[in-house]
Order: C-alpha cells, then structure tokens, then sequence
C-alpha cells in the first residue's frame, strides 16, 4: 500500500475531474470455484486499489463530488469468521488507513443511494465486468444488468484513465519489481525448454518464480510449442527437437502492479536455419517499434512501421510481394500479424480494457475494422508516464493461410505456392515492457535476453 496521502490525492482528483453527483466504486468479492468455501484467488478491482488501496473482499465506496466526502462500506467480520481467518481489521480501521475517516455497513449504502436516487442525484459507475456486480447494481439502482454498460458514466470513464494512464514514480518502482521477476521467469524458461520436459512442467516452474517473489502471475500463462496460437492456455505437450517454444508471462507484485514479457526458445538450443531467418525479422520489426518511441509519436504510426519491417522480411524470403505500402494498406500482413503490436500496462496487464479500449488506447476515435488493425489496442499519441508492451510476432496458422488462399485473398501480395512449405512453421515473438519518459523511452525491470545468441547462451546454462 503507499501513503495515505497518495490515495487522499487521487481521489480529490477524481471528484474534481467527475465536478457533481455521487461516485460509486465497487470492489470486487471472493469468487468460488464450485462452491462457496472454495474461492479462486482473490484479486481486488483495479481502480478500486488505485483510489482507495484495499485488498480485501465485499467493499464499495462512494466518492460525494458536492460534499468532498468519501466513505467506504463493508460489513465487519465476526468471531466465528476469524476461526476460520484469522482475526481482521475492521472497516472503519482499513478506512482510516487510507485516509477516509467514514465508513458503514452495506445496508447503510443501499439506504445512501435510494435516498440519493430519491433526491435525483447522479451516480456514477464503471462498467461492471464481474456477474455479482451486476446483481448489485440491479439490486441497489434497479439498473437491469443487460443495459448496466450503457448506463455507465463517461464522466467517470474518462476521469480514471486520465490518472491511471499516467504512471507516478511510486507506480513505476513496482511496475520495474514486477518487470525484474518476469526477467526471472524468462530465463528459467529458457533453461529448461529441452527435449522430453513438458509444457506444463515449465509453467508450474514459472508460476513459483512469481508466486516465490511474494506476488502472483499477472495472467494465466502462455507456455506453448504452438505459437501460432496466439492465447494458447493449453499445457499438455512434450517439447520435441526443432519445436520452438513460447513463453508468455507476467509477474505481478502484491500490490496488483504488472509485468508482461514474451520469449521465443529452440528447444534443442540452437534455431535452425528457418527458425533464425524468421526470429531475425520480428527481432528487427521489434527493436524498430522500440527505436521509435517518444513523446508525441502516434502509437498507431509504430505499428505500421513495424509492419512494414515484418513485410520486408518475408519479400527477402519470397512469402511476400508486391509494394511494402500497398501490402500495408490492403492488409496483406495480418495473414502473419494479426493482431496489435503493444498495450498500455499498470494494475492490468491489459490496463484498464474494462473501461474500453477506445477509450482508453484511442481518446475516443474509432478503431479501425481491418483484419489484423483492428486488434491493435493502442492507436493514440505517446505521452511521458505512459506504460506499454512492445511484442510483435509472426505467426504461420495453417487454417488462416489456407481460408485466404482459398478466397483469393491479398494474392498480389502473398506468395501462397512457397508458404505451403511453412505452414508447419509455428508462430514466435519478443516482447518487452517500456516507460515513455519525457525525451524517449525507457526499459523497464531488467533486461530479458532477446538476441538469437542471447537466447542460445541462456539455453546452454540449462
């Protein structure tokens, strides 16, 4: 937790930036497996640590734009709970703890937003993404669930990611712990990916790195020798000779702070020829997304440049042809990078995508419908104290290369006759996480070896 006084702050900012009506912020409650008593991991709503820094379960809190009065709600543990965890804090003591001297019960709320109703004042709310956040809002604002995203606030929307997309060096130092035992987890991937170890057996392997580290795994983990598929939970493989192997990984610190990195290892230490010929290319379209950002620079922009190296690449190879800006244009390198070349980073992973990627990556100016560019998450101008992943990648997808071929699609710019002999190929990427700082860039936490030679080596301490 940081100051108080760093949470005092920022939700005098949100009242000022919001101007009138009530704030209501709604922390998150545990979430059984297959019953009650058997809770997935517990993980407080994002912007409800932001504002108020509490990890604990069944809280809300309201923010009075008019009064400047912040109350959090929650119902005190009793005896019999402690037996079973312990003895807790009780509300009013958490409160105060980040600098609210009220607090009250959940009925005391409910009472507070029927009377503010009956009053016709506004309340403010965020997109609910969790089932019983819904059943609250219906329960206490007779807000139906199907229609609870329209009726949300923009005023409030805006006003969250205009502080939490700003990161302060409070926020950084964590964001850089985090970044340091991702670096961890990499390297340990990279020294067990040998033939007959298990995909599995590298994923629990990584997992302790974080969890040793006092904080957990920022998203469920990518450990795969099928890169080709992009989010590929599944973890049932054996490593063989010539796979190569994707790792992707996070760290995420106690206090909810994330890091995200990408790693692609030979799995007999060395990359074959082919292997080498396409990790070089989306090492180059990688390092030039890097070489590019400032502040100022339209995020958007440096994914069409890092395009335009993968697109280059694979014309070296024969993949590709035709014209680099024409290929760009029609969408013809999708086929091998379809989706985003980064996102914005803090306490998600995918930061703040609860409250819209237009929003939050775009000010609010529609994304782009194109195959490929309409998964880049970011599209708008680079400001200092922006987080952000770089990870670009080709991925060779058998089912995707063979619906185009079949419908004709982008032929003057794709060379389906020899692509035939890579569609075994897989898929691979890099991925690092940045600061955007006044001048340029920074990197965050340590650096992760990314270097054809750098992986082999790290390979070989194996």
């Amino acid at each position: 937790m940081f100051s108080k006084e760093i949470y005092v702050q920022r939700r005098e900012k949100l009242r000022k930036s919001v101007g009138s009506g009530l704030i209501l912020l709604l922390g998150n409650d545990e979430s059984p497996m297959n019953y009650a008593d058997n809770g997935y991991h517990f993980r407080q709503d994002s912007t409800f640590l932001y504002f108020f820094g509490l990890n604990h379960p069944y809280l809300a809190a309201i923010l009075d734009c008019e009064t400047d009065e912040d109350v959090i709600f929650g119902n005190d543990l009793t005896v019999e709970d402690f037996v079973w965890m312990g003895p807790q804090p009780a509300i009013a003591t958490q409160a105060m703890k980040v600098g609210v001297s009220k607090s009250g019960d959940i009925a005391s709320l409910v009472s507070l937003l029927k009377e503010a109703s009956v009053k016709g004042r506004k309340i403010h709310f965020l997109p609910p993404y969790r089932p019983e956040n819904k059943i609250k809002l219906f329960e206490w604002l007779n807000i139906v669930p199907a229609y609870a995203k329209e009726l949300t606030s923009l005023d409030l929307i805006m006003g969250v990611i205009n502080q939490r997309n700003y990161k302060s060096p409070e926020e950084i130092l964590e964001i850089r712990k985090a970044c340091d035992v991702s670096v961890e987890m990499h390297t340990l991937a990279m020294r067990m990916a040998k033939p007959g170890v298990s995909e599995a057996q590298i994923a629990a392997a990584v997992q302790q790195v974080a969890v040793g580290a006092g904080g957990q795994i920022s998203f469920p983990i990518i450990a795969t020798i099928n890169g080709q598929t992009l989010h590929n939970h599944y973890h049932g493989n054996v490593l063989k000779d010539e796979d190569m192997f994707l790792l992707d990984a996070g760290a995420e610190t106690a206090m909810g702070y994330a890091g995200d990195l990408s790693s692609t290892i030979p799995v007999n230490g060395k990359f074959t020829s082919r292997q080498k010929d396409i990790y070089s290319i989306c090492l180059d379209s990688h390092n030039t997304a890097i070489s590019m950002l400032k502040p100022g620079v339209p995020f958007k922009e440096v994914y069409f440049e890092s395009s335009r190296v993968i697109i280059r690449g694979l014309k070296d190879l024969g993949l590709m042809k035709g014209n680099v800006d024409d290929a760009l244009a029609n969408g013809a390198h999708a086929l091998f990078f379809p989706c985003g070349l980064g996102h914005m980073m803090g306490l998600d992973v995918h930061d703040m995508e609860d409250l819209g990627e237009v929003n939050v990556g775009y000010v609010g100016e529609p994304k782009s419908t194109q195959f490929g560019l309409k998964s880049l998450r970011l599209g708008r101008k680079l400001e200092p104290g922006f987080v952000l992943t770089i990870e670009p990648g080709i991925y060779l997808i058998p089912e995707l290369i063979d619906k185009w071929n079949a419908n004709n699609h982008n032929r003057d710019y794709i060379n389906y006759d020899k692509l035939e002999a890579y569609k075994t190929f897989g898929g691979l990427r890099n991925e690092e996480d940045f600061l955007i700082t006044e001048t340029g860039y920074e990197l965050l936490g340590k650096q992760k070896p990314k270097n054809i030679n750098e992986v082999e080596s790290e390979w070989a301490k194996g």
